[in-house]
This record gives structure tokens, C-alpha cells and sequence, in this order.
């Protein structure tokens, strides 16, 4: 048995799981965790079929990109993923789809304003447009890193995908569920042509508070583990 496994077993089962769910489709998207108390992330192997993967498929990298562990290729987003878990110490789950809702609105270029509580509780102020850059390249993953220090948990990424995070794989999943509703819902209200409401500024503000607090409190705990 490997040191590595469970976080093996939690990127298959998940990854198996939005595929069923209808947010991961054929081998398009990838997902990562970091490995606590070491500078190092799980994460999906590249153009692999998700419903095929098993514990021994996933590979282990540390944050300069070395295997540690695993002999699949891995994702060609691994450079990104690793630059986030770098400049975001909050974030130990990362999962990047290809949505179709929100993946539609990064074509019109269109960032989803405060619309809902429970959005700006758990995603931000809003879901902000990363600029396009070709897939797997050190320009995306540079350009990734810029973006993301806003501390919001989802963005979408210009003619690309969603790419959504959390402090754990399982509120990672939620931010995706909820990032799929407000693009579905701020989709439909851009087609009635009609002025679209936000929440109230100091709404939004109490409650992004409340999201940078929990973050800041994630961030304390890797760093006392030797995480950063």
C-alpha cells in the first residue's frame, strides 16, 4: 500500500461521480488535491476515461512537477493546478470541467455578478473571466495564477471551462453544483433581455467575510502542517 492511497481512492470515486453527475464528460476537465504536509498534489492522468481510472492510474506530482509516484502521464494541466496550490493556500481541492452552462457563458465572455447568497457565501463577489490561453501551456497556467489571488472559489476560463475550488474535494463538488445553477440561472435571465438583480453590496461583502474567514482558517492549518 502506498502513503498516497487515499487521496487516490477520493480523486477516482469523485471524478467517477461528476461523470454521472454530467459534469465531466469523456476525458475533457481534470481534478487534484494537495498532499498535506508536503509540497505535492494527486491529480488525474491525461486523456484517460474516468469511468476506466482506478487508484493505481492517479498520479502523484510535487509542486515543481516531479512524479513521486505513478506511471501515467499526467494531466497537461498539472503545471496549473500545482501554481494554484502555490498562491492559494486556502485551496486543497481543485477541480476544472467543462460545465456546459458556465463553459457557454466564458464564450460570450460574460463573469456572473453577485446573484445569490449562497453564491458569494461559497464562491465570492462574483465569478470573474480568466483570459483565454491554449490549453496546458505556461501562459495559462501563469495567467491562472494571476487570477485566482482574489480569493474567489470558482472562475471561468475564456473559450475553456469552469475551474472551481475548495477546502476540501467534497465542498470542491458543491462549488461546481452551485457554479452550474447561477450560470444556468444568469444564462436564462440574459436571454429575457431584461435588467438582471444582484444582492445588495453589503450582503454580498458579510458574506464573503464569512468565506475569507473559513479560508484564512484552512490556510493557518496547512501552514502549520508543514504544507506551504
Amino acid at each position: 500500500m502506498s502513503k498516497f492511497d487515499s487521496f487516490k481512492i477520493q480523486i477516482v470515486e469523485t471524478a467517477q461521480s461528476l461523470v454521472q453527475k454530467g459534469y465531466l464528460m469523456a476525458t475533457g476537465g481534470n481534478l487534484s488535491l494537495r498532499i498535506l504536509g508536503q509540497e505535492a498534489f494527486a491529480i488525474t492522468p491525461s486523456n484517460f476515461d474516468y469511468m476506466k481510472m482506478t487508484p493505481k492510474d492517479v498520479c502523484i506530482l510535487d509542486f515543481g512537477l516531479n512524479p513521486l509516484e505513478g506511471q501515467l502521464k499526467p494531466s497537461v494541466e498539472s503545471g496549473m493546478h500545482g501554481a494554484i496550490y502555490q498562491v492559494r493556500g486556502d485551496v486543497n481541492a481543485i477541480v476544472h470541467t467543462h460545465q456546459v452552462y458556465a463553459s457557454a457563458l466564458t464564450l460570450i465572455k460574460a463573469p456572473i455578478p453577485a446573484l445569490f447568497d449562497e453564491q458569494t457565501r461559497f464562491l465570492g463577489r462574483s465569478v470573474e473571466i480568466i483570459p483565454y490561453a491554449p490549453s496546458g501551456t505556461g501562459m495559462l497556467r501563469d495567467t491562472v495564477a494571476k487570477h485566482v489571488r482574489s480569493h474567489n472559489n470558482a472562475f471561468m476560463m475564456q473559450n475553456h471551462g469552469a475551474l472551481i475550488f475548495g477546502h476540501d474535494m467534497e465542498r470542491a463538488v458543491h462549488n461546481v453544483e452551485i457554479l452550474e445553477k447561477c450560470s444556468l440561472a444568469y444564462l436564462l435571465a440574459l436571454c429575457s433581455e431584461r435588467k438582471v438583480s444582484k444582492i445588495p453590496l453589503a450582503v454580498r461583502e458579510i458574506t464573503f467575510s464569512k468565506l475569507r474567514k473559513d479560508q484564512k482558517k484552512v490556510e493557518k492549518g496547512i501552514s502549520e502542517t508543514g504544507g506551504e
